[in-house]
């Protein structure tokens, strides 16, 4: 069953979406420049890569060693003559399944029926801003869809079928792709140090926990490691990303205060949580706005998010006010995108706090809720991916 939602999930994303930033290819081409032994590139990038930095003769792209490993294994591909342009659509369409895939599994922390977990592994894809900006196939776009992928990895192998390893490596795969996912990881150690699996019927001693803990960092650990070896080549510093260093990024007027800022919070928080549509005279008589959109309005199934009960509830919340924290205080709230694309880091906990805090059997409620948020979406990858009529 997972595996034919997971492959009918990445057939129907591939042939709805139309990957019109695949070719900011940043990650792509930096995974093909290491499998030569280099980290950056030595002659001129092509013009609409204008986030490269040009650094002591070469240019490096800002994305985290994370995001470029995750291409390595299109990399490969390309290197064995399989194609030739970066498909950016079909690695988002891959993405798309297979975090169809992990949500279906992960829905298996609580005892529910099949075709609530249906459901529910629907909803993180097509009933939210995912299948639009995913759809977007650049190289932004895909880290998210990477560190969604991994979020729900993380969380599935830690809570449902507790893997210390394979949760540390699904960790490591979503905050090498998006760094403020960092924030919650004293949430899965705690779990990881102080939960006792349920299929354990003996009693964990200290060394256990220590033991298991020890597996769960040990990927992140190695990832961290190397980035800061990554860093210190391109910068001369290991906790310098680069991003900084974007040709006349401090000038643009969203960074006045720094990259990060508590000046940024007010206009992330309208972008996020209040920001409508436009209207316009024609049907749907409504269109989503180039720069943002609340994301209760592109998603109402969202609203069971405030629910009573949940046995996940407060871990869940907790992760998720780390994370909008952190993403608020960013001085650009996304750009061109549908909804608020940063966001896209909270569904995992999203989904936890959903699937814990609902019926056994799906509801008429969530039925229409995700009838509703997909059809909102589907008007959002018309407008975006398919015409002009929303542009930046």
């Amino acid at each position: 069953m997972p595996v034919a939602l997971a492959i009918a999930a990445a057939f129907i994303f591939w042939l709805t979406t139309n990957p019109r930033h695949q070719h900011f290819d940043y990650t792509y081409r930096i995974a093909t420049a290491m499998l030569h032994g280099h980290v950056g590139f030595v002659s001129q990038p092509p013009m609409w890569l204008n986030e490269m930095v040009p650094e002591n003769g070469h240019f490096y792209s800002v994305f985290p060693l994370g995001a470029v490993l995750s291409m390595l294994p299109v990399a490969v591909l390309s290197a064995l003559g399989l194609f030739h342009d970066f498909p950016g659509g079909v690695v988002a369409a891959i993405l798309a399944g297979l975090c169809v895939y992990a949500f279906y599994q992960l829905s298996a922390v609580e005892p529910i029926s099949t075709p609530r977990r249906i459901l529910l592994a629907l909803f993180p894809i097509f009933g939210t801003w995912s299948w639009c900006n995913l759809g977007f196939a650049g190289a932004w776009q895909l880290a998210l869809g990477f560190a969604l992928l991994g979020g729900a990895g993380a969380l599935y192998f830690t809570l449902v079928r507790p893997r210390p390893l394979l949760a540390g490596a699904c960790f490591a795969l979503a905050f090498g792709n998006r760094s403020e996912i960092l924030l919650t990881a004293p949430i899965l150690m705690f779990w990881w140090f102080f939960r006792i699996a349920p299929q354990h019927s003996k009693q964990i001693t200290v060394r256990d926990r220590w033991l298991r803990l020890s597996y769960f960092v040990a990927v992140p650990f190695v990832l961290g490691v190397a980035t800061m070896a990554y860093n210190f080549v391109r910068f001369g510093s290991v906790f310098d990303f680069g991003y900084a260093r974007i040709p006349n990024l401090t000038a643009e007027p969203w960074y006045r205060h720094g990259l990060f800022s508590v000046y940024a919070i007010p206009w992330n928080v309208y972008k996020m949580l209040f920001e409508g549509m436009d209207d316009i005279s024609t049907f749907p008589y409504l269109q989503p706005h180039a720069f943002g959109c609340s994301i209760f309005i592109a998603s109402p199934f969202l609203f069971l998010l405030f629910r009573e009960n949940g046995r996940w509830r407060g871990a869940a919340w907790l992760a998720i006010g780390l994370l909008t924290l952190a993403l608020w205080c960013h001085g650009n709230p996304g750009g061109w995108q549908f909804s608020y694309r940063y966001a896209m880091v909270l569904l995992p906990w999203m989904f936890l706090l959903v699937a814990s805090n609902g019926p056994r059997k799906w509801s008429n409620l969530e039925a229409i809720l995700l009838v509703v948020s997909v059809a909102i979406n589907a008007v959002a990858v018309y407008g975006f991916l398919w015409t002009d009529k929303i542009h930046p």
